[in-house]
């Protein structure tokens, strides 16, 4: 959720007028799977509502691969971002997608951004978002970790998100190849 509301701040700061964000929480414990769908648009945004089919899907833990359907709320030719360092194939996605990856639990671990010993790779994974997107730049990234977290914590996630920003691989969709 964190890392949604950090996304729309920086839309905002790239210009984009329409910005929503919306949670969906499962059982309420760590570590159980968590939805957050983010609108971006030039125009106002008046539904609030999840996301049925998206355009872009972020995933930060690749195990949920096998256990949820991301690939069936995913359109058609749309963009699938990955925590994982394997390739798409090794996910069953195909040529159907656009597909990026980024090893951000490693990239976590090396600026130590961990919660009891596990990497935290929410603020990582925007690196990759805006890598892979185009959406927003990092000094807007910057802008919005600056806005939702103390300067200290913010610094640190900042270099994990440029971090993850260099290393992101991105593969299109028609050309097939990284």
């Amino acid at each position: 959720m964190l890392a949604a509301q950090i996304l729309g701040e920086a839309a905002y700061c790239a210009g984009f007028r329409g910005i929503t964000s919306a949670p969906t929480f499962g059982p309420e414990r760590r570590g159980a799977p968590v939805t957050a769908s983010t609108r971006i648009s030039d125009e106002p945004i008046r539904t609030f509502s999840q996301i049925e089919c998206a355009d872009i899907a972020v995933v930060l833990d690749a195990t949920l691969m096998g256990m949820v359907d991301i690939l069936g709320r995913l359109k058609a030719g749309g963009l699938i971002i990955i925590n994982t360092p394997l390739s798409a194939g090794a996910h069953g996605i195909n040529g159907h997608y656009t597909f990026a990856h980024v090893d951000a639990s490693t990239i976590a671990l090396e600026n130590r951004l961990t919660i009891a010993g596990a990497p935290v790779v929410n603020t990582p994974m925007l690196g990759a978002v805006a890598k892979a997107t185009g959406l927003v730049s990092l000094a807007q990234l910057e802008k919005g970790l600056r806005k939702k977290m103390p300067q200290e914590r913010a610094s640190a996630n900042f270099a994990a998100v440029a971090a993850a920003y260099d290393k992101t691989v991105v593969v299109n969709a028609k050309e097939g190849n990284e």
